[in-house]
């Protein structure tokens, strides 16, 4: 019997607030919600660092509590995606337009995890 190889992923985090991580636990922790009419692209961003920098200088403030989340993408997939710097050498992100996050989630490995949450 061959076994097959699993397709390589990549791990991405995404600082979320309590609205938007909501809807993940409503997917079953499947899929990231679709975006509001002022969110035009979707950003994950490529460490946990630069996540948790956002989670508790942004999202606290604005809702209270902020959420550093974890999941995994199929890396063949991502390459469409050039690595956005948006600021420093460690403040990385993807941009995924808002149109493609359907298919975006089509290729999520696993489910969308909490690793970290700041009051």
């Amino acid at each position: 019997m061959v076994q097959q190889e699993a397709t390589p992923t990549t791990v991405l985090w995404r600082p979320t607030g309590p609205e938007e991580l909501e809807l993940v636990r409503q997917s079953g922790w499947r899929t990231w919600p679709p975006r509001l009419p002022e969110q035009p692209i979707f950003y994950p961003v490529l460490n946990e660092e630069y996540a948790t920098k956002i989670a508790r200088e942004w999202n606290v403030p604005h809702h209270g509590v902020g959420y550093v989340t974890r999941f995994r993408v199929e890396s063949e997939f991502l390459q469409r995606y050039p690595v956005q710097q948006a600021g420093g050498r460690t403040i990385l992100e993807l941009w995924v337009p808002a149109e493609e996050l359907d298919e975006f989630n089509a290729h999520m490995v696993g489910p969308i995890e909490v690793v970290h949450e700041f009051r």
